[in-house]
């Protein structure tokens, strides 16, 4: 009885507003209530690439417009190796695709271009997918007036913590740069001996003599820069104390036993995670390192396609993920790989060198700044040419990242600024080019 006069009660409530009453209140009368001008569409026009190599450093930025007056976003592409093939599939076939379709619809978009090769993971597709990618989900935080860590789900942390580049041609220079740059407020360094597999360690190319490969090419001994690293971080931790996080990236250069053997041989000095000790063709090893290591590992890089990283993440194989966002086709597809990296605890940690555009690094640190599991990012500060180029670049403070709070990824592209500085007509291969005193080719 007692529920059947509150019912009776709440009935009469509601027959007392006249209003509603009058109008004959039902549900699409309560759904008009909550729409308003940005339930039409909002038509994609034009898909360009704006590609400019600044510090001779080349960079694909992708901007979106709109038949919305002023409202138009920008994504990063950014694939040094090959900058003209983006250039291409961006405006050759990205742009006739796209035109007409709702900018507001990125998952289908996403998905819809994703196939539209047929053929697809490619890293040439991949990033001009994330540069179109990136611009929409820029389009969408700029109609909700939100930066877009706001639709990512809200901050989880105040700014995004960093580590920076260190190292130096011996021990003693890479403590050098570890203690200037704790100085600098950084809290995590990667040391590195030299330049990556510590080359100027290795003499003179027996291959060279014999005339073989390219005169520029690049020779390693894999023993003379496994024995540095050790003797690096011994140096390093013994001067600059465990107050400071250190990491360090194999960069795939070595042997699978001996990447094992080197990391085995770092444990006692706590590395924060060693990267990249395995190509991404030699993915089994990790299970036979996990058996021999509790050092944790960084892990990606170099993947493209959601099969490289699927049954490792699940497996809990390693401990960071390393992918670089445009390479899988931007932050629709970074977010999920987030998410499922929260499910066996293993954080993020995406590839942020320095050439990747201001747009790039804004959107990592929007992802960065939403997922529970971030780990941490890799630290740029942009010179004032980048600055001017792309307005609003994030900026570091004290070892964070700090991005713009403007509604979208906050970051804009000056176009004529930035068309002054073309692309070059060939690339400049000479560090990818790596090989042994034999000739043998090493992956770089």
């Amino acid at each position: 009885m007692k529920r059947r006069n509150i019912l009776r009660s709440l009935g009469g409530a509601l027959l007392a507003m006249p209003a509603l009453h009058a109008e004959g209140y039902n549900r699409a009368t309560k759904i008009s209530l909550h729409t308003d001008m940005s339930s039409s569409p909002v038509k994609i026009t034009k898909v360009k690439a704006i590609p400019t190599c600044p510090h001779n450093i080349e960079l694909i930025v992708v901007k979106v417009e709109t038949d919305q007056p002023g409202l138009y976003g920008v994504g990063c592409a950014t694939f040094r190796q090959r900058a003209h093939a983006v250039v291409t599939a961006i405006d050759k076939y990205l742009d006739d695709f796209c035109r007409g379709r709702d900018a507001r619809n990125i998952e289908d978009i996403w998905q819809t271009a994703y196939v539209s090769s047929y053929w697809r993971n490619g890293p040439v597709l991949n990033n001009a997918l994330s540069g179109l990618d990136q611009a929409l989900w820029d389009i969408k935080g700029k109609m909700a007036n939100m930066p877009v860590y706001e639709l990512l789900g809200g901050k989880c942390r105040f700014a995004v913590d960093t580590y920076t580049h260190g190292g130096g041609r011996s021990g003693e220079e890479a403590a050098d740069s570890v203690l200037e740059k704790m100085e600098q407020g950084f809290r995590n360094v990667r040391i590195q001996l030299g330049g990556y597999g510590a080359t100027h360690l290795s003499g003179e190319a027996d291959f060279k003599e014999a005339g073989f490969g390219m005169p520029d090419d690049n020779v390693m001994d894999p023993q003379a820069y496994m024995k540095g690293v050790v003797e690096m971080f011994d140096v390093v931790r013994q001067r600059a104390g465990e107050d400071v996080e250190l990491l360090h990236d194999i960069h795939e250069r070595l042997q699978p036993l001996d990447a094992i053997n080197l990391i085995k041989q770092l444990e006692p000095y706590r590395p924060f995670f060693i990267e990249d000790p395995f190509s991404p063709e030699n993915m089994e090893w990790f299970r036979i390192l996990r058996q021999q290591s509790t050092v944790p590992i960084a892990m990606g890089e170099l993947f493209n396609n959601p099969n490289e990283w699927l049954t490792y993440m699940r497996d809990q194989l390693f401990d960071f993920i390393r992918i670089h966002i445009s390479q899988i086709g931007g932050i629709t597809p970074a977010m999920k790989v987030a998410r499922l990296g929260e499910w066996f605890n293993i954080r993020t940690a995406w590839h942020g060198p320095g050439d990747v555009s201001p747009v790039g690094h804004a959107a990592n640190s929007h992802i960065d700044l939403a997922v529970w599991n971030f780990g941490i990012q890799e630290a740029v500060s942009f010179s004032p040419l980048l600055q001017d180029i792309f307005p609003g670049a994030p900026r570091m403070e004290n070892g964070y990242m700090i991005i713009n709070e403007a509604p979208g990824i906050g970051v804009d592209v000056n176009e004529d600024l930035a068309l002054k500085y073309p692309l070059p007509e060939k690339h400049n291969y000479n560090w990818t080019q790596l090989r042994k005193r034999d000739g043998t080719v090493i992956k770089p």
